[in-house]
């Protein structure tokens, strides 16, 4: 509608995210003693997390260990049920790598509405800047990192996928994954919106 609006998206704490990776990070406390392997999720439990896909998850896979880290806005009831499945509550955003280190992958579950479609998720950069692989429910903003995200259509597939992911991960997967957003930092950010500003006004 303006000719002269300039994007700019949000970026990551890519040295924070990071540091799950480090040797010398521990495992979050909350996150310790779980049965392997490990799928995490990071952020609100709202109505537009699919509850009914993490449970049946579970559900499909008890040898499994789900660790939901954030706050739980929405009816659990069915998580809290399941003996494989691991509700830490809201945590502090310095400490979340230490809950990130302890997963084997990363998951999205987003229902598809009118809010999700038109999402663009800060917990995608920060899952990819810890290295872990990540599978997720489609939307269009994820979609531009399918090559670094695996994207699934429906549950069963998004079992198929984390599957996959499981074991197929290595090194460098991990060291793609982070690279994919080693540039979209919050300092490039603000180097960029200036960058334009400055440009903005020299035309004047």
């Amino acid at each position: 509608m303006n000719a002269t609006t300039t994007y700019a998206p949000h970026g990551v704490d890519l040295d924070l995210f990071l540091t799950a990776r480090a040797p010398e990070t521990p495992i979050a406390e909350g996150a310790r003693g779980l049965q392997g392997p490990v799928i995490g999720y990071i952020g609100s439990l709202h109505e537009w997390i699919d509850v009914e896909l993490i449970a049946w998850l579970a559900q499909q896979r008890p040898q499994w260990s789900f660790l939901l880290v954030g706050h739980a806005a929405a009816d659990v009831s069915a998580l809290r049920a399941l003996p494989n499945v691991r509700l830490a509550g809201a945590q502090p955003y310095p400490t979340l790598p230490q809950w990130a280190k302890a997963f084997d992958a990363a998951i999205i579950p987003y229902r598809m509405n009118r809010q999700v479609a038109n999402a663009n998720p800060l917990k995608l950069r920060e899952y990819l800047a810890t290295g872990k692989p990540v599978v997720s429910t489609y939307n269009p903003e994820i979609a531009k990192f399918s090559q670094w995200v695996r994207i699934a259509e429906d549950r069963d597939a998004f079992l198929a996928a984390l599957e996959q992911a499981l074991a197929d991960d290595s090194e460098q997967a991990a060291d793609a994954r982070v690279a994919a957003v080693a540039a979209q930092t919050w300092d490039r950010r603000v180097e960029d919106v200036l960058a334009t500003v400055t440009h903005a006004l020299a035309q004047r």
